[in-house]
């Protein structure tokens, strides 16, 4: 593999000279004198650095990969600190389905009679001859399109790695649901969907869409962290990583990492910590479609109003990647992140009235509730509402969001909900969505209609007892941008009201229109679609080493989980195949 160090590997091991073996064997005049004087710079930079701690792998993230990496770097005998940046651990995988697809046939699969190989993985997630993995309705006779932009090295070392892990896991204390349980649709004999059984305690305290408790993305980072703290591993909560350091700035070795303190709003203290790695720096910080900026180099579009599955309880903003290609790395699948299919999207309109409205509904009684102040509605039929974009006018057909991820017109409904409105003054962005609904719907549904269910003091519901009141006051939510224009949404009511009378959606195709929106007082739910899955980011190799521009390993540097790319995958797998097999190679490595 080349590196920074040997950017020319060749048969012949004699030829290659790494830059330090040169400068062990030069003298200082010429040439070799000015390599000796960047190695003198390169140690007197890294003499600079206090370090205030050192372990031999620092893992930035506590979650799907970087809580895997841990117990890898220890059960390899290296010492390892994890530093979190929240006041817990998880990230966005404590908060999931719990979903690791795995596959490859491991001992589930081969108890539950399924079929599936390594091989078989290989094709199916690299869009060769293989049988696609998920349902041929949803994706037609092309197969899976998300295969199609997978780098194949990294599918390849996924496949061949899958069965190991799935043991890791167990032998750590992870426990999954019976297998057959989780056949998804077009997926009868594989089984690869295994989900994690519920945490005894439901430690997040939320409520998915059929209203139960959370936990069983618990299930899988509790007994790992368990695991990881009962084997050594050391935890630093409440520090934010804000840079990595490299012998140069651009060139040389990884040294460490420099985290600063923040509290629980993720505000910084003023004071900050250098960590010295002396084998590896693993970033595992969650991706990046937090941050406005970053991800609007995938799809300009993605303007403020859109807020990330899991937030605000992790932010997703970038830092991983931020701080590594400020050393150099590179991003990589970059198409992934617009065409790789609507996955990386939330249906719009689930936990209506609330900033985070699609994230996981935190209760009252969440350690994470205070920063989310509210719960959200939960729609059991979308024949209460109605949904419309900023300019007041209705989009797509509602009951659609109550539908299975995958159903025919999903996917049409995700591309209504981000469609430019057609207002010149504001060219980028869907804009925000709002549910409309009467006081007859909230009757219907049994819904309380204040804190902590709907957030009017951030603007985020309202309600008035006039539509065209209800539109002004919309104009008070921070993200919409002007106010919603009265006669648009008087407009849209009086006509969907028809449809009503009629018992056909002319617009849409909405089956029989049941309710009119005709009693006040009037409502107005946030209801705008959240991003979800990340598909592109670091470029890593199979050891998942963090590589630059040129396809060189950036020597000590490790990237895992949706901080890195090449991976298009739903799921908590590839955090977990490539945090493990990061912390594997990191460790092996000869101490700085």
């Amino acid at each position: 593999m080349a590196t920074e160090d040997n950017p020319t590997p060749g048969p012949d091991k004699t030829a290659r000279v790494s830059r330090r073996g040169f400068l062990r064997r030069s003298g200082t005049a010429g040439a070799g004198g000015a390599a000796a004087l960047a190695g003198v710079t390169a140690r007197s930079a890294q003499a600079a650095i206090h370090w205030d701690q050192e372990y031999d792998i620092v893992v930035i993230g506590s979650g799907a990969a970087g809580m895997p990496a841990a117990i890898a770097a220890r059960d390899a005998g290296a010492s390892v600190i994890v530093v979190e940046k929240n006041f817990d651990v998880g990230g966005r995988a404590i908060m999931s389905g719990g979903q690791v697809q795995l596959g490859c046939g491991n001992p589930q699969q081969v108890k539950q009679g399924a079929k599936d190989s390594p091989d078989q993985f290989f094709l199916d997630w690299t869009g060769s001859d293989g049988e696609s993995p998920v349902d041929p309705e949803r994706w037609g006779t092309m197969g899976n399109p998300l295969a199609r932009w997978n780098d194949r090295e990294l599918i390849r070392a996924f496949a061949d790695n899958a069965v190991d892990t799935y043991n890791f896991l167990i032998a750590n204390g992870v426990e999954f649901r019976n297998a057959s349980a989780n056949r998804g649709p077009g997926d009868p004999k594989q089984d690869r969907n295994l989900n994690t059984k519920r945490w005894p305690i439901a430690s997040e305290r939320i409520v998915g869409e059929e209203g139960r408790p959370g936990g069983e993305g618990s299930g899988l980072i509790r007994p790992l962290e368990r695991s990881a703290r009962a084997k050594g591993a050391k935890f630093l909560l409440l520090h934010r990583m804000t840079q990595i350091h490299r012998e140069t700035p651009t060139s040389g070795r990884v040294l460490g990492i420099t985290a600063q303190e923040v509290d629980k709003w993720n505000k910084p203290t003023g004071k900050t910590v250098n960590i010295r790695a002396r084998k590896g720096v693993i970033v595992a910080t969650g991706g990046h479609n937090g941050n406005v900026n970053f991800r609007r180099m995938y799809d300009p579009a993605l303007m403020e109003e859109y807020t990330t599955w899991g937030a605000p309880y992790t932010t997703k903003d970038a830092d991983g990647e931020l701080a590594a290609m400020a050393i150099g790395a590179s991003l990589w699948t970059m198409a992934s992140q617009t065409n790789g299919g609507e996955r990386q999207y939330d249906r719009p309109g689930d936990g209506i009235g609330t900033r985070y409205n699609g994230s996981p509904r935190f209760m009252p009684t969440s350690p994470a509730f205070f920063r989310t102040g509210s719960t959200g509605l939960s729609v059991r039929d979308w024949q209460d509402a109605i949904m419309v974009k900023e300019n007041g006018k209705r989009f797509y057909e509602e009951t659609l969001r109550g539908k299975p991820l995958g159903s025919p017109g999903w996917r049409e409904s995700v591309r209504a909900a981000m469609k430019w409105t057609g207002d010149p003054k504001r060219l980028n962005g869907g804009g925000p969505i709002w549910a409309i609904f009467d006081a007859a719907a909230a009757k219907r549904e049994e819904w309380a209609l204040e804190l902590p269910w709907v957030d009017k003091k951030g603007g985020f519901f309202f309600e008035a007892d006039t539509l065209e009141e209800l539109a002004g006051k919309v104009k008070a939510c921070p993200y919409q941008w002007r106010a919603m224009p009265g006669e648009a949404l008087r407009a849209t009511v009086t006509r969907y009201n028809s449809f009503v009378d009629s018992g056909v959606d002319a617009d849409f195709g909405k089956p029989k229109p049941t309710h009119k929106i005709e009693t006040p007082p009037f409502y107005a739910a946030w209801a705008t679609p959240t991003l979800h899955d990340v598909m592109s980011g670091l470029r890593i190799n199979t050891n998942a080493q963090v590589m630059n521009m040129n396809g060189q390993v950036i020597s000590g540097l490790y990237a895992a989980g949706e901080s890195a790319s090449a991976i298009s995958m739903h799921g908590l797998a590839k955090g977990v195949v490539f945090g493990r097999l990061a912390a594997i190679h990191a460790a092996k490595q000869p101490a700085a």
